[in-house]
């Protein structure tokens, strides 16, 4: 596991997709469960669910296809990335979704534009 967790998060639901699983299992944090939770919402996602310290990840399928195409890192240890919400633009034609995490919470970017909240730009689903 890397000391990026959102990273590890990523690529873990990511390579899961890619074979099959159905669920993913990995070390719970507030953080990741906020944005699994925002990933459920946005229907890319079956369930996430906690037991003791683990967070467990249900994927969900349609037609046998992965309802998660991409899932990408954008702000990074390294190198972060901060919109205000006017700057926030749309991601695929709007066919994708942002995570970004607010002063509020952590939320997708159509909810930040509706309660004009910027953050941190964590991820981008498709």
């Amino acid at each position: 596991m890397h000391n990026d967790k959102i990273s590890d998060f990523a690529t873990r639901i990511r390579n899961a997709s890619l074979v099959g699983k159905t669920e993913v299992t990995m070390k719970k944090t507030k953080l990741l469960k906020s944005i699994a939770d925002v990933m459920v919402q946005e229907r890319y996602l079956e369930a996430a669910t906690t037991v003791d310290d683990k967070l467990i990840v249900t994927l969900k399928y349609v037609d046998g296809a992965p309802a998660l195409n991409s899932i990408k890192r954008i702000s990074k240890p390294g190198m972060r990335v901060y919109k205000k919400s006017s700057d926030l633009g749309r991601i695929l034609s709007g066919l994708g979704v942002g995570i970004i995490s607010t002063s509020q919470g952590v939320m997708s970017d159509k909810v930040c534009k509706k309660q004009k909240l910027g953050g941190e730009v964590l991820l981008e689903l498709w």
